[in-house]
């Protein structure tokens, strides 16, 4: 099962990565996990290959805490524009409350190979 880590309806995985898959939910979203926010900046695995070769196997991004703001950088994938987006920012609130409902789905559901559980936070 993988986490569909979606910014403004774009999967920030495939986008920045096709070869990649996120990792699983329980990992991602579990509360107090690795996306969620602290005062000290992390660097976050999201997404490995799913059949590795010479190229990177993982993909990351840094979560840090500024105010009431949580920003995720060092990204590099397509907007719909066509620009090449490194950073976004999400309201701590909102950010939180999309990651807490997304994990509580998760645990109303069977473990099953097919269940998705899809993060939808807009900046």
């Amino acid at each position: 099962m993988h986490t569909y880590l979606f910014v403004d309806g774009l999967d920030v995985v495939a986008r920045s990565d096709s070869r990649m898959a996120s990792l699983g939910p329980r990992r991602l979203l579990r509360p107090g996990g690795p996306l969620y926010p602290t005062d000290m900046p992390c660097t976050v695995d999201v997404a490995t290959q799913e059949r590795p070769n010479s190229c990177p196997g993982r993909l990351t991004i840094r979560v840090r805490l500024w105010g009431d703001t949580v920003i995720w950088s060092d990204l590099m994938y397509l907007g719909l524009d066509g620009r090449t987006i490194e950073e976004v920012r999400f309201h701590l609130e909102q950010y939180l409350g999309e990651i807490e409902r997304a994990y509580a789905a998760l645990q109303d559901r069977p473990r099953s190979p097919t269940s998705r559980t899809c993060p939808d936070i807009h900046p």
